[in-house]
């Protein structure tokens, strides 16, 4: 007597090789190009040592090694020690931007950050997927872009190839999939916007910032 729900029951394990849309045995096992081994593996040993261990107040030593690594990254940037920037030469950052604790940029491909932009802690930028039409997974790298005075916040994930444009918010968790105009603020999974951003009050000459 068969049990009872088992005819329900997903089928698991039982696809021959002809059925199964992706083989894993035929990927790229060195998907960059040779020249990018040598810097990745001093960047690793680098940036999990003496970047990683270093002072919160030595900002601009962190800086510094991302420069030496090929990072165009503005000496007012702020990088904090536990962020990750997965390859240095094809990361940009702006004036007064900031990767925040356990940001991850994953920048298999470009990614490139405008001025005065914070990414929150534990945010991910994600600029790598895979082609999954291939049966092989190529690997695909797209650029991600974001502009001037842009805030990710806390948790958020932004993917591969997202343009996120000027003076925009994406909220806390949120899973950017698709690009996000100039001015607003989306949230959610997937993320949408919201609203507009409101244009901020600015401070009279001489006022103190609020606490």
């Amino acid at each position: 007597m068969m049990a009872e729900g088992s005819a329900n029951q997903p089928r698991v394990g039982q696809a021959g090789p002809d059925e199964v849309y992706q083989r894993l045995d035929q990927t790229a096992r060195a998907p960059y190009p040779r020249s990018w081994y040598p810097r990745k593996l001093a960047w690793e040993i680098v940036r999990g040592t003496v970047f990683r261990f270093s002072p919160r107040r030595l900002n601009g030593w962190r800086v510094w090694l991302l420069r030496v690594f090929g990072a165009k990254i503005a000496r007012t940037a702020v990088v904090r020690p536990s962020a990750r920037v997965w390859h240095p030469w094809i990361f940009s950052m702006g004036e007064h931007s900031c990767l925040a604790e356990h940001v991850l940029v994953y920048n298999l491909g470009p990614v490139g950050i405008g001025d005065h932009t914070v990414i929150s802690q534990h945010a991910e930028l994600c600029a790598g997927t895979h082609d999954y039409m291939s049966r092989v997974l190529p690997l695909v790298r797209p650029t991600i872009t974001l502009g001037n005075g842009v805030w990710v916040c806390a948790k958020a994930f932004v993917g591969p190839g997202v343009v996120i444009g000027d003076n925009t918010i994406i909220g806390a968790c949120a899973v950017v999939t698709r690009s996000v105009p100039e001015g607003m603020i989306a949230a959610g999974n997937p993320a949408k916007v919201i609203r507009p951003r409101p244009r901020p009050h600015d401070m009279p000459p001489g006022a103190e910032t609020p606490a």
